[in-house]
């Protein structure tokens, strides 16, 4: 039953993902305008024909900003998981696998940083390098990584007491090669899936350091900071906060549905 009830969410996730990743590719040829062509004389302009989203008050189109501005939230979400994946799963099989001291060290390191709120960190280590592209990627990637880390860990300690991993040793295959070979491949589903949900969790946190300023800077489209900017015109221009607003409630469900489904998919656990 939980592998049946998995796999519709898991194709509508991958449908809204697709349908945002295909926004972003082909927004060039989708938009109406360039995202920061300014026309004063169309200012806030409510939804209608030749402005699907409206305009916003520099008379910009805010359905070609959307589009632009899902290509930033992608790029900067994919790569921080990205960052935060290698991180992760490094630390983490290294701790499980070899325990001792290395698993000492790196569970310390994992206490600290999860000491702190995720978008607080997030916060202070992109307030601390300035705002910009590289350090939404370096802070969204720092914070991610420790729960990868845990999750790999807790796996590899399960694996690495199997029969087949002593089967290995015996034949004097090295460490090195019995994770790469027997033992990674065993974790590979519990990380796709941390890691799908995860990309979520970077699109939040993306678009809240957008919003307050420290991501991706004016004139460039990004989600965060086009609800931020439209805030002041909330009464009189709710389009400029729904639609992005919108944007990212469809990007985070769609990792959401999809994490949730491959779980009830591929987790043994979860099977009849």
């Amino acid at each position: 039953m939980a592998r049946a009830a998995g796999l519709p969410m898991a194709v509508a996730g991958a449908l809204l993902l697709t349908l945002v990743a295909l926004a972003a590719v082909a927004g060039p040829w989708l938009a109406p305008a360039h995202p920061d062509e300014l026309s004063l004389a169309e200012s806030l302009r409510p939804p209608g024909p030749g402005h699907p989203f409206g305009t916003d008050y520099f008379g910009r189109d805010v359905f070609s900003r959307v589009l632009y501005g899902a290509r930033v939230s992608l790029a900067i979400s994919l790569s921080a998981q990205l960052i935060a994946l290698v991180v992760g799963v490094a630390l983490g099989a290294a701790a499980g696998y070899f325990g001792g001291w290395v698993d000492g060290a790196v569970m310390r390191l994992v206490d600290v940083v999860m000491a702190f709120p995720d978008l607080l960190l997030a916060i202070g280590i992109a307030a601390s390098l300035g705002p910009g592209v590289p350090s939404v990627l370096l802070a969204l990637g720092l914070v991610g990584w420790p729960g990868l880390c845990r999750l790999v860990r807790g796996e590899v300690l399960a694996l690495k007491e199997r029969d087949f991993i002593d089967a290995a040793r015996a034949i004097g295959a090295g460490d090195l090669w019995i994770l790469r070979r027997h033992v990674l491949p065993n974790v590979a589903a519990p990380i796709l899936i941390a890691t799908t949900l995860g990309v979520g969790s970077r699109i939040l946190q993306e678009a809240s350091l957008s919003f307050l300023g420290l991501g991706v800077q004016p004139p460039a489209a990004s989600w965060g900071s086009m609800v931020h900017h439209g805030l002041r015109w909330l009464s009189r221009a709710p389009w400029l906060v729904i639609f992005p607003g919108l944007a990212i409630a469809v990007a985070v469900l769609g990792s959401n549905l999809l994490g949730d489904g491959l779980r009830d998919i591929l987790d043994p656990r979860l099977r009849d």
